[in-house]
């Protein structure tokens, strides 16, 4: 599976993004996918998913202001950022694997063999 992301850019706090993930090879609805981020000397984490019931699981940091969605025929994942932050400048990473997840779980980094070459998010205050 091959993905590519894109959407990145430098934006003031307060500001939108939105950012897209296209997946191209074998892909099956029910691998979750989605987006994860990796601040400067931070470990990557899970911002937000599409789990193996079609379920968005979203982290509590960008809960309310973060939305996920997926178009299945496109083979792509959407990831609409509002309000963002300073703290939420990172490369954001589009993740999936050949794997069944449900809920939290699958916001877990380790579950995932498959990433993008990654969209970098500035955040300005």
């Amino acid at each position: 599976v091959h993905l590519a992301e894109s959407g990145g850019g430098s934006v003031q706090a307060g500001g939108s993004l939105r950012l897209a993930c296209v997946a191209s090879g074998y892909t099956y609805s029910a691998h979750p996918m989605g987006w994860f981020r990796q601040g400067s000397g931070k470990e990557r984490e899970g911002v937000s998913v599409i789990d193996s019931a079609g379920n968005a699981i979203i982290a509590d940091s960008v809960k309310g202001r973060f939305t996920i969605s997926k178009d299945l025929a496109k083979n792509t994942v959407y990831l609409q950022m509002n309000n963002l932050q300073p703290e939420d400048t990172a490369m954001y990473y589009c993740g999936t694997d050949n794997i069944y997840c449900l809920t939290t779980y699958c916001l877990m980094s380790y579950r995932y063999s498959n990433w993008g070459q990654g969209t970098q998010v500035t955040v300005s205050s």
